[in-house]
């Protein structure tokens, strides 16, 4: 396996998604997104080998036990989100750095299973207010599943100092030219 990891992590509504959506605009040629496996139900919109694969619980189970993925967690009670091992074999083979808009456990694990091939972003939300805000303005979740990601977002911010960069989202332009930074820096090293 060769070739890098670009990982953007960061609590639910910190804009992390955003900032990759940005870079694989500019950087395409360079970099590729790496579509994370997940159990849960695809949301309106959201299209099976795009934005992720989405397999049952057993079939993931299944791949569990196979050492199929580089890195896996239970992220909410019975949903299971993963990087299958195949999926960053498949973008470096493309000769292409993998860019993962993924959750702060699993980038910090990708982080600690190729640190030398990695750079690990902490996308930071201007408050916790600000991220609350922009959670339930989403208007997809119910206000159990607000509360459960209000508390997960909480844990994930204690996480931020474990990554190599903490990258302030105040303003989003600003965010998104610093990250495009950050990475073409990384890839060129």
């Amino acid at each position: 396996m060769s070739g890098k990891l670009l990982i953007f992590s960061a609590p639910s509504g910190a804009g992390k998604t955003t900032i990759v959506k940005r870079i694989l605009e500019k950087l395409s040629h360079q970099v590729s997104f790496s579509i994370s496996a997940s159990t849960r139900e695809p949301r309106v919109n959201e299209v099976d080998g795009k934005d992720y694969y989405f397999i049952s619980k057993e079939d993931f189970l299944h791949r569990v036990a196979k050492h199929e993925f580089v890195e896996f967690e239970e992220v909410y009670a019975g949903t299971f989100y993963g990087t299958l091992r195949a999926e960053v074999e498949r973008i470096w083979n493309e000769g292409k750095h993998v860019i993962f808009d993924i959750d702060v456990i699993g980038g910090l694990r990708l982080k600690s299973k190729f640190p030398e091939q990695s750079l690990a972003i902490f996308v930071n939300p201007p408050s916790l207010e600000v991220l609350k805000e922009r959670l339930a303005g989403r208007g997809t979740d119910s206000p159990e599943k607000l509360q459960e990601r209000f508390a997960k977002a909480e844990l994930e911010l204690s996480y931020a100092n474990q990554f190599d960069v903490i990258l302030e989202n105040n303003r989003l332009e600003e965010a998104c030219a610093e990250a495009e930074r950050l990475v073409k820096a990384f890839i060129e090293e």
